[in-house]
């Protein structure tokens, strides 16, 4: 890439990933030979624009620290808190005001190194945050109010879009946003949300769909095919 922006990837990993049904916490489970968050990881600190990786975890983690990908010198750990947002707030604590902060979950490990670029080189050129993401393609219903599992209307998908992570945001922008959105209560479910509350408009980048989030146990099998395409195609 032409540009030279220093940027700083940071991991929220402190979650527990309760609904894969494992006693352990979903980034520790392994696909092949490695786990989950090694995979992400690797994804990340081998892009040259990224300088290092910010890996936040659990006070209670006794695992990370025992992966060898934990000793690589692109690689610092700090403790997070009872949130997402809290936990990349403290990952964000080592990351300069005049940087730019790259938030990816833990559990993508099938990002590609192309889309990385494509939604660094989109924000760093507009200078405006943004974040990858696919447009829904699927009917989506609404569930009634009374929550009896009927629907209530469907929703027009056409301006609707599914986000992602990386996510990718100046420093002092995100930090000043989650701040505020923590202060008042605010509902915060990724980092744009937080960018959102505070009246920005983060921008779509166009991802590839096999950048999926591994949530429940059969999302497991995807990923190990998706990696394996991406080992074969290089």
């Amino acid at each position: 890439m032409l540009l030279n922006p220093n940027i700083v990837a940071v991991i929220p990993a402190a979650g527990t990933g309760t609904r894969m049904q494992s006693l352990l916490p979903k980034q520790y489970l392994k696909i092949e030979q490695l786990t989950i968050i090694e995979y992400t990881i690797h994804k990340l600190i081998s892009c040259n624009d990224i300088s290092r990786v910010i890996v936040v975890i659990s006070p209670d983690d006794d695992i990370f620290d025992t992966l060898p990908i934990a000793q690589h010198p692109k690689i610092t750990c700090v403790y997070g808190g009872n949130t997402r947002a809290e936990s990349v707030l403290a990952g964000l604590a080592l990351v300069q005001d005049d940087e730019w902060a790259l938030v990816h979950d833990a559990a993508r490990p099938c990002v590609s190194h192309n889309d990385i670029e494509r939604l660094i080189r989109t924000v760093v050129l507009q200078n405006q945050g943004g974040i990858l993401a696919v447009p829904i393609v699927d009917t989506i219903k609404l569930v009634s109010e009374q929550h009896d599992n009927t629907i209530d209307k469907t929703l027009d998908r056409s301006r609707l879009w599914a986000a992602m992570t990386p996510q990718l945001f100046l420093s002092k922008t995100l930090k000043a946003a989650l701040t505020k959105a923590l202060e008042d209560g605010a509902t915060i479910t990724d980092e744009a949300s937080a960018i959102e509350y505070c009246g920005q408009h983060p921008i779509l980048v166009l991802g590839r769909r096999d950048n999926i989030k591994i949530t429940y146990p059969e999302d497991l099998a995807l990923a190990r095919f998706y990696l394996n395409e991406q080992l074969i195609s290089g």
